[in-house]
């Protein structure tokens, strides 16, 4: 395809990894916008991605909106915002695509967890959980990737309604409710893992990331895919997984 101008909302270790990744499949970074120069408008771009903080994210993406600029949003944390981003992308017949997580890797386990989960809905013997570990610069908890999990649980097993935070593995939990134990630990870059026990066994699936790489290329890959449509879109519809 040809190459892309990119405006780079975000220049932390993920706007760089991006920018990295970008430069490498022959795009362009024309923009960066920091906390240095945050509320820029994007102009003369063909796609933006954003990768900031979740308190900036809405803003940036009703910037890029108002501009006609396809975004890619990668930030996590603001999600219950998104009927209000689906009404901003439809008032201005936008482009927009989000992702609790880019990396192809955790979407095919995304896919996998569904499976998983419709299985286990007739084994009630089977009990679920869900462990994730992110570097200690990671502002929210749980993650956005394990929200995706949990949430995805949540619409194929009737025993599991909502999810709870579990500080400790032995605090109990108030039914239906997912737990989900949320660790902080040195510079992880991503693990998550969803386990289902029984009295005889457990049964886990779990993905756990090397470094940056593969999220930056994922996001990469879905601004070449966004560009030139228009309407909300999700890694699935990137992937064909839908």
């Amino acid at each position: 395809m040809a190459p892309l101008r990119i405006a780079l909302y975000g220049t932390g270790r993920m706007g760089s990894a991006i920018a990295t990744i970008a430069e490498q499949r022959g795009h362009r970074v024309v923009l960066r916008v920091s906390s240095a120069n945050a509320g820029t408008t994007p102009s003369d771009v063909d796609v933006a991605i954003e990768f900031s903080r979740p308190d900036q994210a809405l803003g940036n993406m009703r910037l890029c909106l108002e501009a006609g600029v396809p975004v890619v949003v990668g930030t996590t944390g603001w999600y219950d915002h998104l009927p209000a981003v689906q009404a901003l992308v439809a008032e201005h017949r936008g482009a927009l695509l989000w992702a609790s997580n880019f990396s192809i890797g955790v979407n095919l386990l995304f896919q996998v967890n569904r499976m998983l989960a419709g299985l286990m809905d007739r084994q009630p013997q089977y009990k679920g959980e869900l462990l994730e570990i992110h570097h200690v610069h990671k502002l929210d908890a749980p993650s956005g990737t394990a929200l995706t999990l949990a949430r995805d649980i949540d619409l194929r097993h009737h025993g599991y309604s909502g999810w709870h935070l579990q500080e400790r593995p032995d605090a109990a939990v108030p039914a239906p409710a997912l737990p989900i134990r949320a660790l902080r630990e040195g510079e992880v870059p991503g693990t998550h893992e969803v386990s289902w026990t029984s009295a005889e066994d457990r049964i886990s699936i779990r993905h756990e990331a090397f470094g940056r790489t593969g999220f930056a290329t994922g996001a990469v890959v879905a601004a070449e895919w966004l560009h030139g449509r228009s309407g909300l879109f999700t890694m699935q519809d990137v992937l064909g997984l839908g």
